[in-house]
């Protein structure tokens, strides 16, 4: 398995001409994940060598703008690459609670309809992850009826026993986020590669008897 890293932004608070805000792309088997969107991701992502359209993934480790103020921005950009097709898998979109709201209403009251599915997985923080006094309940956003017109996506509970959140598994390897403590609920992402059985030279074993 190969894994590359290029970093678009590394900025805190506002990007600048220089540095833009943060953002980084895990590039893997021909997928690239996105980790934080902040503003000016996708201006940093024509200038690299990277293909946008190759984005499959997207983690945001908290909801301060400069983490994901760039991602609507981003996902219309995509959409207007891409062409209307049912068959393609969603975008997947993985963060703290609150992200799915953010994401559907600004792309509604900014009439944007992309051309792809996306699907967000938002993770439950617990209390003791920021200031008391900062900590803000969002488990409650957005429970009308309209709604239900959302991106659909999974609700991920900490798993006491992992003290983390599972978030994708498959044959190679293991996502996973874990708690970090900030002035607002963040998270931070392992990805861990499972471990692969070694290959036995049969030919070199008979030749050393």
């Amino acid at each position: 398995m190969s894994l590359d890293i290029t970093f678009l932004g590394t900025g805190s608070a506002y990007p600048s001409p220089a540095r833009g805000a943060s953002a980084l792309v895990l590039r893997r088997e021909g997928q690239c994940w996105l980790f934080d969107c902040g503003e000016g991701t996708q201006t940093q992502l024509m200038r690299s060598h990277l293909r946008a359209a190759r984005i499959t993934k997207i983690f945001i480790t908290h909801l301060h703008g400069d983490h994901f103020f760039g991602l609507p921005g981003l996902l219309c950009t995509l959409s207007l690459q891409s062409n209307a097709d049912p068959s393609k898998p969603p975008v997947d979109i993985y963060g703290p609670l609150g992200l799915r709201s953010f994401l559907w209403r600004s792309l509604e009251l900014s009439h944007s309809q992309l051309l792809f599915p996306y699907t967000v997985h938002e993770l439950v923080p617990t209390r003791d992850q920021c200031p008391a006094e900062e900590f803000k309940d969002f488990s409650g956003l957005d429970r009308d009826e309209a709604t239900h017109q959302g991106p659909p996506g999974r609700v991920l509970h900490l798993d006491p026993g992992e003290d983390s959140y599972l978030l994708v598994e498959d044959e190679q390897l293991v996502v996973r986020a874990f708690r970090l403590f900030h002035r607002i609920p963040s998270f931070g992402f392992v990805l861990e590669e499972k471990p692969r059985p070694g290959r036995l030279n049969v030919q070199k074993l008979k030749d050393l008897g």
